[in-house]
């Protein structure tokens, strides 16, 4: 079995393998071939690849490879180059991207998608959201400290006081989560938001305070799964107004609210940006996504009223040597799912639940159900 990795194309530093990754599927009887210089951009030589026991290659070496390896989801040009019937794993960007999906069917490809991995005990350590959202929550707390202009922590020194920064996070996912632990450890007020009750713990575990209009609607908002309730109008007008009277009073605001397969929620409006005090700071993590913030530009740091909004595209890939190391173990430990031990080659059991959840194309058609098109049968069948 020939697993390939090939260099991302430009604009994404990351990698889908490292040398640990390297040397457990090298373990398993599989031939690892990547593309040279694929690693360079997070800190992994071709060098270090080979001591693993792969072999250095280029991009022609996609043509018989079994597997292919990706962060992103591989451009027509690449699929091109695919041998039929290899399984491509990387993450796909389904949403909104049928053109490319038809693509991959037509091209005989069994393409899996990462960000689709079902959210079960036993897929914990091949979660690609989880993984890479942890270290954006981390990057965005470095970026607006980057960005701006006084310390975190509070200072006495014999000159005065420095206030501690107040930094306000909108959405306690993974991403929001680190957030609120990396500004803690800096030395912020940190104080954040959601919409599941049962998040509140969360907050305040990182020692955050909740905000958040808690009354007997918001206790009930939450269902048996563990999923937010829709709020009603009047729920939703006076949350806002809560929000809205805080953000006034923040340094720094980073937003995390994502929507799977629909644009980001509208968090903060221009209005809410024009009361905060000039130097301010927020940071858009769905700014790829059409963003949270109103006025948020992806790839710049706009100026808003009297705010800089950060709208980096890619953020884990800001962090790319750590991001990679994650990522890379996320696929491994999925790809390892699918090597039979006793033939060292490819096994794949369609009826696995990880399997079910996370593929997409296979014999010609799309056959996620999320995907496929209506007036085709979906292919489980097949």
């Amino acid at each position: 079995m020939k697993i390939f990795i090939p260099r991302e194309a430009e604009g994404e530093p990351r990698v889908a393998a490292s040398p640990d990754t390297v040397k457990k599927l090298a373990g398993l009887g599989a031939t690892i071939v990547i593309e040279s210089g694929a690693g360079a951009l997070s800190r992994i030589t071709d060098e270090a690849y080979e001591a693993a026991g792969a072999t250095i290659g280029s991009a022609s070496d996609a043509s018989d490879a079994d597997v292919v390896l990706k962060v992103r989801r591989p451009s027509a040009d690449d699929v091109a180059t695919y041998k039929k019937g290899a399984v491509v794993i990387a993450t796909m960007d389904p949403y909104g991207n049928d053109e490319a999906l038809k693509t991959l069917a037509e091209a005989g490809i069994l393409a899996f998608a990462m960000e689709l991995m079902p959210r079960i005990t036993r897929a914990q350590s091949m979660d690609v959201l989880s993984s890479q959202a942890n270290l954006a929550g981390y990057q965005a707390v470095i970026d607006a400290s980057h960005t701006f202009d006084r310390a975190f922590p509070m200072m006495m020194t014999a000159a005065g006081t420095v206030p501690a920064a107040r930094v306000f996070v909108m959405g306690a996912g993974v991403a929001g989560l680190q957030a609120i632990a990396t500004a803690k450890r800096l030395g912020a007020i940190v104080t954040a938001t959601d919409v599941r009750p049962a998040s509140k713990e969360q907050v305040e575990s990182l020692g955050g305070k909740f905000v958040a209009v808690e009354d007997e609607e918001f206790k009930a908002a939450e269902t048996s799964g563990g999923y937010a309730k829709e709020m009603s109008k009047a729920y939703q007008a006076k949350q806002a107004e809560l929000v809205a009277s805080h953000i006034a009073k923040q340094d720094i605001v980073i937003t995390t609210a994502l929507i799977p397969g629909r644009p980001a929620p509208k968090l903060v409006s221009k209005a809410m940006i024009e009361s905060m005090k000039p130097g301010s700071v927020i940071v858009d993590l769905a700014v790829e996504r059409g963003g949270n913030v109103e006025g948020a530009v992806a790839g710049e740091i706009a100026e808003v009223g009297p705010v800089r909004v950060i709208g980096h595209r890619n953020v884990p890939g800001r962090i790319a040597a750590s991001a990679s190391l994650l990522y890379s173990k996320n696929l491994s430990t999925f790809l390892e799912t699918m090597i039979d031990k006793e033939s060292k080659g490819l096994k794949i059991d369609f009826d696995d639940e990880l399997v079910k959840a996370t593929l997409l194309t296979r014999d010609g058609k799309v056959v996620h159900p999320n995907f496929a098109p209506k007036d085709a049968p979906s292919g489980e069948d097949a």
